[in-house]
Formats: C-alpha cells, sequence, structure tokens
C-alpha cells in the first residue's frame, strides 16, 4: 500500500540518481586511498567530481549520448546491445519496474492518505533545504558586511609583500586587500571577484617570511578557484540535506583543498618551519571562517596539516600506472553514459522507449489471449472498428496490414513495407479474450498499460495464426506534429470514474470514408487513426499535443484522394476538408515536420487457419 504511492517515474528518477551518485562517491573513496600518498590535488579533484555527480544525473549524459547519433536503418534488436550497454542499464536504472507488475488495491480512504506520503515528504524536503539555504545566507551576510566594512589598501607593509608573491607566481590580475578590525581569519571572500579580509591585528605577530608563506596559501585559492568549488558544494549539500554522504564529502573537500595549498606554498621555495609557524600564529590570533566558500589558511585538521608540512609529504608525483587509473574512471563515469546513449540510439529495439514515433517492440516472452476467434469479414460491411475493454478485444472488417499498425502501435500504411499482396484486401474479424488471471490484473492497472498488453497479445496472435515475421527499422520521413490550436482544444473529457464503477470502455469507430467517432480515448489513439488517413498522404501524426486524460470527439469532413474526392464515399458539402476539420472540431492542428519514424518489413505472413 505505502510502496504503492511511490511507484512512480519522477520517485524512480530520484532513487536511481541517489544511487547512482553514492556509488561514484564510493569509488572516489576508493581511489582516494589508493592515491593517499600522492598529491592532495588529485584527491581533490576525485572529492569535487563526486560532489558535481550529484548535480548531473546520468540519465541527462545518457540523453546527450542519444542526440548525438540518428538511430540507423536496418535490422536491430536485444541482440545488438552490447554487454556494456546492457550493464549501464541496470546501473542506470536498479529502481525501475520490470514487466507488468501491479499494485494491490485499497480502499480510497486509505489509498488518498497514502497517497498524501509523497507530498509530505516533498514538503519536509523543502523545509530542509530552505533550512540549509537559510543558514548559509546568514553566515554569508555576517562576512559580506565584514568585507563592506573593511578598509580596502593599496600600500602598506601587507598589500608590498602581496604584490612581491603574486609578481613571482606570475599573476596578472591584482587582488584587493581589505584591512579589517574582527578576528576573523585572512581568507578569501568573493566567486567572481574575490578580494583578501586581512585582520589588522595579526600583521604584527608576523614577520615578512610569514606574512609571504600566508599570502601564497591565500594566493593559491584564487588561483585554483576554490571558492567556487564550495559554493558549488554548498548547493549540493542544501538540495541533498538529507544525504549523509554529501555531508561528508564536504569535509573531504575542505581538508584536501587546504593541503593541496599547502603543497604548492612548499613547492614555491617557502620553508617548511616558518610556514607552519604562520599557520600556529594565525590560529593564536584569528577565528576560523565558517564558510567553505570563504577559504582562509587555518582550516580542515591542523595537526595532519603541520605533520605533512613539517615532513614535506604528499609530494609525489602521480605516476603513469595511477594517472592510466584515474583517466579509466572518469571515462566510466562519463564516457560511459554518453556511449550508452549512442549505442541505445542506434541498437536498441525501436519502440522500447515508448514514445509515439516508435513501433511497441518487446525482448519479454509476449502474453497472449485464452481464446480468439479468427473469421473473415462480411464483403458488404466496409468499416474498420477496433474496441479494446478491460478483457476484450474486438476487431471488425481490418486488413492484415491495419491489425500490424494496431498491434506494433504504427500510424501510417508507409510504416510497413513488403509481405503477401492481400495485405491490403483480406478483411477480419476478431474476437480475443484474455485469461481469469489477467482480467483481474487488468483491472489494478492504468489505461496505457492495459492497452499496451493488448497489443502485445494481439503480436502473439499474429505470430501464431498468421506465422507473422517482422524486421524493425527506422528511417527519417515526414510526419504531422498534432498541437493544440488557436483557441484551444474541443475535445469532450472522459469524466473520472466513481468507487464501483466499471471502467470504461475504449472506442473508435469509423462510420465510413470521412466519419469518426470516439469515446474514451487519449490523444495518442487519435494520432493513430489520423495517421491512417488517406489525406495524410502516408505521414505519421505524432501526437506533441501535450493533451493527457482520455477523451470523446467526433469527427466529419470531405473525404478526399490525391485526385480529388473519395471515389464511392459519401459527400457531404457541409463537411469541411480534412485539415480544416481537424481544427475547427477539435480544436487540434496538424503542422509538418521531419523526424526518425519506426518502419516494419513484413518478412513472412500467411493466411490464418479461420474458426
Amino acid at each position: 500500500m505505502i510502496a504503492s504511492a511511490f511507484d512512480t517515474p519522477l520517485v524512480t528518477a530520484i532513487a536511481n540518481h541517489l544511487w547512482q551518485s553514492t556509488l561514484i562517491a564510493v569509488i572516489a573513496a576508493l581511489l582516494a586511498v589508493a592515491l593517499r600518498k600522492d598529491q592532495a590535488r588529485a584527491r581533490y579533484w576525485l572529492w569535487l567530481t563526486a560532489s558535481l555527480k550529484f548535480l548531473l544525473p546520468f540519465s541527462l549524459l545518457i540523453a546527450i549520448g542519444n542526440h548525438l547519433t540518428r538511430p540507423a536503418s536496418g535490422t536491430v534488436g536485444p541482440s545488438g546491445i552490447s554487454g556494456v550497454v546492457v550493464a549501464m542499464s541496470v546501473v542506470g536504472q536498479p529502481f525501475a519496474p520490470y514487466g507488468n507488475a501491479t499494485v494491490a488495491t485499497v480502499p480510497n480512504s486509505q489509498a488518498g492518505a497514502t497517497h498524501l506520503l509523497p507530498l509530505a515528504l516533498a514538503g519536509i524536503w523543502l523545509c530542509g533545504s530552505l533550512a540549509v539555504l537559510g543558514l548559509w545566507l546568514v553566515r554569508w551576510g555576517r562576512v559580506s558586511r565584514l568585507a563592506q566594512q573593511a578598509s580596502p589598501q593599496h600600500t602598506g607593509r601587507e598589500v608590498a609583500v602581496l604584490r612581491r608573491v603574486e609578481t613571482a607566481l606570475g599573476m596578472r590580475s591584482r587582488l584587493t586587500l581589505r584591512l579589517s578590525n574582527d578576528t576573523l581569519e585572512p581568507g578569501i571572500f568573493g566567486v567572481i571577484r574575490p578580494v583578501l579580509l586581512w585582520p589588522a591585528r595579526i600583521s604584527e605577530h608576523l614577520d615578512d617570511a610569514h606574512l609571504e608563506a600566508i599570502l601564497a596559501h591565500e594566493l593559491g585559492h584564487v588561483r585554483r578557484r576554490d571558492n567556487l568549488a564550495a559554493a558549488a558544494h554548498m548547493f549540493v549539500e542544501a538540495t541533498f540535506w538529507f544525504h549523509p554522504i554529501v555531508w561528508w564529502l564536504g569535509t573531504q573537500l575542505v581538508e584536501e583543498r587546504e593541503l593541496a595549498c599547502d603543497e604548492e606554498v612548499l613547492q614555491w621555495g617557502n620553508q617548511p618551519h616558518i610556514y607552519a609557524e604562520s599557520i600556529l600564529k594565525t590560529c593564536a590570533f584569528c577565528v576560523e571562517s565558517s564558510l567553505p566558500c570563504v577559504a582562509g589558511v587555518t582550516g580542515a585538521n591542523l595537526k595532519t596539516r603541520i605533520v605533512h608540512i613539517m615532513s614535506n609529504r604528499s609530494r609525489a608525483r602521480l605516476n603513469f600506472g595511477k594517472k592510466f587509473l584515474l583517466i579509466t574512471a572518469a571515462m566510466l563515469t562519463v564516457a560511459a553514459p554518453l556511449l550508452f546513449g549512442v549505442v541505445h540510439a542506434a541498437d536498441a529495439p525501436a519502440g522500447m522507449a515508448g514514445t509515439d514515433e516508435q513501433a511497441l517492440i518487446s525482448d519479454k516472452p509476449l502474453p497472449s489471449f485464452e481464446v480468439a476467434s479468427i473469421k473473415p469479414s462480411d464483403p458488404d460491411d466496409h468499416g474498420v472498428d477496433i474496441q479494446i475493454s478491460p478483457d476484450r478485444l474486438m476487431v471488425r472488417g481490418a486488413t492484415p496490414r491495419v491489425l500490424i499498425q494496431f498491434a506494433y502501435r504504427l500510424k501510417s500504411e508507409n510504416q510497413i513495407t513488403d509481405g503477401p499482396a492481400w495485405l491490403d484486401s483480406k478483411r477480419y474479424d476478431i474476437d480475443a479474450k484474455e485469461e481469469q488471471s489477467q482480467q483481474a490484473d487488468a483491472n489494478k492497472q492504468p489505461d496505457p498499460d492495459r492497452g499496451t498488453r493488448i497489443r502485445l497479445e494481439l503480436q502473439s496472435l499474429l505470430a501464431e495464426r498468421f506465422h507473422l515475421k517482422v524486421t524493425p527499422q527506422t528511417k527519417e520521413l515526414p510526419v504531422y506534429a498534432l498541437v493544440v490550436a488557436k483557441g484551444g482544444p474541443k475535445l469532450t473529457p472522459t469524466p473520472a470514474p466513481q468507487a464501483g464503477d466499471k471502467p470504461h470502455g475504449q472506442m473508435i469507430h469509423m462510420n465510413g470514408r470521412g466519419d469518426l467517432t470516439a469515446t474514451d480515448v487519449p490523444v495518442s489513439l487519435l494520432a493513430d487513426v489520423l495517421s491512417r488517413q488517406p489525406e495524410t498522404n502516408g505521414r505519421v501524426v505524432v501526437d506533441k499535443s501535450g493533451l493527457t486524460g482520455n477523451y470523446s470527439w467526433n469527427l466529419k469532413w470531405t473525404p478526399e484522394s490525391p485526385g480529388g474526392p473519395a471515389s464511392g464515399a459519401p459527400t457531404d458539402d457541409a463537411a469541411p476538408s480534412f485539415f480544416t476539420a481537424v481544427e475547427e472540431q477539435l480544436g487540434l492542428k496538424l503542422e509538418s515536420q521531419k523526424a526518425p519514424v519506426a518502419v516494419l518489413a513484413v518478412d513472412r505472413m500467411e493466411l490464418p487457419s479461420v474458426n
């Protein structure tokens, strides 16, 4: 009951992202252990990468990979996906549901309370996030007021030493030094235009060598843009405040950045004992900054830093093996999702993403009907009727091409190539019923899931009775985008079912050419029907209306063929043309575009055994 409240795409995406980010943090920790005797800046970048991963979902990298290439034409299928891509799929979505899992129904009162849980948790998260942001803003405001009250210095002993160190380090831009009467330690304030806040009382306790060491440390923060990295992690902490590993990453970042600056100060020629004395004297007379994005000199584990400074440790450069290890880890973190997106776009079965432009292809065993009757249609009956109820599929007057279109969620005759000559001449009636267990499951599933299951069952029926075999392909074709016209839609929404009501039965009925009636169907099915009309010249109609839910509607127009009014079709002088009727009667519009479209090549199809 509680699990059903969290069985939503958003919750699944959040769970996947947290799992992925935690995994990257664990990998960063293992690599940091392997590099514990090397330069601190290498470990610092590991922790920073793990932090930024919380802001960069794998799904975004996969989407970028999808857009780096277009799906290739030709045979595709599950076998085309390499083991690396399959592994990336498992890591990328470990919490994704598999199969048609059902959720047990609960009484309406309990269900209403249960579905408030995600909203309540969202409220708790928002309160926590605002609290963390508020704390950071309060602290930032205090330091900002100190910076405004501090007086900028252009001359003096501290400025002279600062300019001498800047020249020695080859820094082009000059750092502004502001003298403060507060006891806050020397620190870099600001991200875009940083300034150095310098406590006035500390200078009298330091000689020039001490000043040079401390100023070199602060300039190291400026060169490395440590305040920007710290601000980014503060945003991560405010967003994912509930995750303990985020706060642990913050501690590691501060420790490694201070060690990295210590190493740079020593590399620039400062004596270890003088540098250590300068840090200790600063700690004796100043207070450490409470903001990670105000980089000072006294932060992190002071005892560990002094030991490292005096022993001059952690100065070994990365050897080839460790560089290769880091490059490999970076490629697996960034390149693997991109590669997955590229390969998935080219090799994944068309339609596995479930968009309207794609075919419905499943790599799992197909469900099947319990009983199914297939009979030739009445030659005098020219209408086509497909009805879906919670436990039944009824088809009247459909050609094999229409059956394939419906079963594979295709929209246009142009999406089916090859096949026998009678693909459009034979017409059949089908009455298929599901098993009792599937009927029970149908009442627990949303309408789109039931519709998908019915289509897959029809695929199984076509394979069994018609011996149908197809090859999925992808081609760039002209399409029509179904969008909302000016003035808004004119569809009639299906009312929400009340407690105890039976589910609505979806129905689309063609009363001859140019006359359509629908009850309780989504706009995606409307796009399917429009795609099959001769007026679209075989173009697929893609639903880009953004309309959700089910609707009822009537559409009547004057049928046309490429040469004029359709031969033998009823005419109504009052009925508008096809495109005008869609806009005037449905409040929708068909816009010409171009897009990748799924195509099925019929390799084999035989006349069915009639019963």
